[in-house]
């Protein structure tokens, strides 16, 4: 090995050296480090994200084969970092409006970031396991970094626990695959697995299961709603954004490469849980009162219309995956950027009630937040409606026409609560004004609106960029 052998990997060596060199700092420091660190994490995922543009087309093989640095694997890592980095930018003014200048947090994102990255490089279910533990453990960690609030270490534990519990069946899962076909490279397994033995579908079934908890799918979803809400609203949307779109990366992967042969095997665990987190998601959301449980099981919801893309095992459908979280990134970051800024003298407020008149107390933030509800309901010409479109359209292209259907009649379901928020903001009675939003918050909140409100003008990059990475994993 080389240094001129690690250059493929070298954003994931900047991520890990800059979390330690950062961490060194913060702990000689103390705590007046924070605004330095959190600086220093910006612009170590600027550097890594640069480096991932700068790096040849062509695809490279670490590790023994472990480790594979193609269109695909860039493609998530960059809407990794921007969903860090944004999460990263919201969190600086949260975190001093209530106190809580904790460096560590930058450095354990950084951290997690880098686990996420491995998970989208593996190709073997070594590598795939080292790197969600590596983002899992730090996610443990943010999600209870208020250490004062009992509702945040609570979602902490609860995380932690279930967390563990879906890491053993994914590490059965993987046992039983590598028993049955006497190896852990995706591309081994994909050739030894001919035919569906009733051992190694057993080993799908707790592989699947395991990813399915790491992107909050039915019917491993229970940890949400009390995780999002429980934890600090920055460390949420670190949550509902970058862990998620690098999970369901990861699914897409494996299934894919791992098990190409026996598509018919998988198919059926992905059209139920596909089925089963649409129509949930659309059904809990509806009676829920706190902002940020509604989006957890948006969230729920959204990772089903995503699944539905990879359910025909296309190049079309992933490459519809693709564009889906790409556009459920910049939404969901938008959202989140609305929640932070929910805050009066009092303190935070995470009820929707609380946003009643909000188009006539600050007309601009009701503005950007309703076209972000009605993307996320899938209404043209807005970015939700061409996410939706593209994973819909592989489905009906695969012959999975009730699969379709039943996503359609979904995303009705799921507009209802989507259009209350609406009409809470443009027709209740004004509540009382929220404080100035923060010039961090502002700007994420207006890229993402830009992002979603003119989308429809020039999708061509991001489709092509989609297509392409697609094609690389087949």
């Amino acid at each position: 090995m080389t240094l001129n052998s690690l250059m493929p990997v070298l954003p994931e060596l900047v991520v890990v050296v800059g979390a330690m060199l950062l961490l060194m700092f913060g702990v000689f420091r103390g705590e007046d480090s924070t605004p330095i660190v959190e600086a220093g994490a910006l612009v170590v995922l600027a550097i890594a994200a640069v480096l991932i543009l700068m790096q040849p087309s062509a695809p490279a093989e670490l590790f023994g084969g472990s480790i594979v640095i193609d269109a695909f694997a860039r493609f998530f890592k960059i809407l990794i970092l921007i969903g860090a980095a944004a999460a990263l930018v919201m969190s600086m003014p949260f975190w001093r409006n209530h106190k809580l200048n904790r460096f560590e947090f930058s450095v354990v994102v950084l951290l997690s970031v880098a686990g996420m990255m491995v998970m989208v490089s593996a190709r073997d279910l070594i590598a795939l396991y080292l790197g969600i533990e590596l983002m899992s453990l730090a996610l443990y960690v943010i999600a209870a970094i208020d250490r004062e609030n009992v509702r945040s270490t609570e979602a902490g534990l609860k995380y932690f626990v279930l967390g563990a519990l879906s890491s053993g069946m994914l590490l059965y899962g993987a046992s039983l695959a590598y028993g049955f076909t006497g190896t852990v490279s995706f591309a081994g397994i994909a050739a030894a697995a001919k035919s569906p033995s009733t051992g190694l579908v057993f080993g799908i079934v707790f592989l699947f299961a395991g990813l399915a908890f790491k992107v909050s799918a039915v019917p491993f979803h229970m940890w949400t709603p009390d995780v999002y809400e429980g934890a600090p609203t920055p460390v949420t949307a670190f949550f509902a954004a970058a862990p998620k779109v690098a999970a369901i990366a990861l699914f897409v992967r494996v299934a894919i490469t791992a098990f190409p042969n026996i598509t018919l095997s998988w198919q059926q665990i992905i059209v139920f849980i596909s089925i089963a987190s649409m129509v949930l998601g659309a059904f809990a959301a509806i009676g829920q009162k706190n902002i940020k449980r509604l989006m957890a099981y948006s969230s729920i919801g959204h990772v089903g219309y995503a699944l539905v893309g990879l359910a025909p095992g296309t190049a079309e459908g992933v490459s519809g995956v693709l564009i889906y979280m790409t556009i459920y990134l910049a939404m969901t970051l938008g959202t989140f950027a609305v929640v932070i800024a929910m805050r009066r003298d009092g303190g935070q407020i995470e009820e929707i009630d609380q946003l009643a008149g909000l188009s006539r107390t600050q007309p601009v933030m009701a503005f950007v937040l309703a076209a972000l509800l009605f993307s996320l309901a899938g209404i043209p010409p807005l970015a939700g409606f061409f996410a939706k479109f593209y994973v819909f359209l592989a489905a009906i292209q695969g012959k999975f026409y009730a699969l379709a259907v039943i996503g359609v009649l979904a995303s009705v379901v799921g507009a209802y609560y989507y259009l209350r928020i609406v009409k809470i903001m443009y027709i209740d009675e004004p509540a009382q004004r929220f404080l100035p939003m923060p010039k961090p918050v502002a700007i994420v909140l207006a890229l993402s609106g830009i992002f979603t409100i003119l989308f429809f003008v020039y999708p061509g990059p991001l489709v092509a960029a989609a297509n392409a990475a697609a094609k690389s994993l087949f």
